[in-house]
């Protein structure tokens, strides 16, 4: 199947795009964009892969699925296009980063920055139908992802793995914390955040300090 993904990706995921259940996906993907509303748009479905190829990560954070309201969502974790009011999730984390490194809380919520530096924001699920949250979970997408993971953790060494909340924290199992650095912690959405476990927990500056200490270039957050 022709699948339009950055090349280092096409060669770790490429036996993938053949699966009976990568096909089911597609086919779903296509009736879902046909008949109705959905984020991204379809080109950006992959923006994650795309901007970020396989031999250039050094940071993966894990979310859930998309933003399911207009103008958010382009196939980043947590980010949003300019001009889109913070979600709260988005404005807790640019809150620890501020608490955590000193950085001014940004004008963008755009977050392609991180990407291009290395930081692979990783939905599980990489598509939703518009207002309805998880719509597109357990069609095959998490299937693909977790296939993403499994092979930045067998074959890349050194990276830094982010799992914000229990979902994100399930897969946990997949990486060899021996040979990667695993953070986990609350979701930073306000419900989790508010209770404890979010602030304070110093993800930023403990990704870069493990980078730095591996030979790699810090993130600039």
């Amino acid at each position: 199947m022709n699948v339009k993904i950055e090349e280092t990706w096409r060669e770790q995921l490429g036996d993938e795009f053949d699966k009976q259940y990568f096909v089911s996906l597609v086919n779903f993907i296509h009736q879902e964009y046909g008949s109705a509303t959905c984020y991204p748009p379809g080109h950006l479905i992959f923006n994650a892969f795309n901007l970020c190829p396989f031999d250039k990560v050094k940071v993966v954070i894990i979310g859930q699925d998309p933003y399911h309201e207009p103008g958010q969502a382009h196939g980043l974790s947590f980010s949003v296009n300019d001009g889109v009011p913070f979600p709260p999730s988005l404005m807790n984390i640019f809150k620890e980063i501020n608490n955590d490194l000193g950085t001014p809380i940004p004008q963008s919520g755009d977050l392609t920055r991180w990407a291009e530096q290395g930081v692979l924001l990783l939905n599980a699920t990489l598509t939703v139908r518009a207002h309805q949250a998880g719509s597109h979970q357990r069609k095959g997408w998490e299937e693909f992802t977790d296939a993403a993971i499994k092979s930045l953790n067998a074959h890349r060494d050194n990276l830094v793995f982010i799992l914000w909340g229990g979902y994100a924290r399930s897969k946990a199992p997949l990486i060899d914390s021996s040979r990667h650095l695993v953070l986990q912690s609350v979701h930073p959405s306000p419900l989790s955040a508010n209770r404890g476990g979010w602030f304070g927990n110093h993800h930023f500056s403990r990704a870069n300090n493990y980078l730095s200490e591996h030979g790699k270039e810090e993130i600039k957050w």
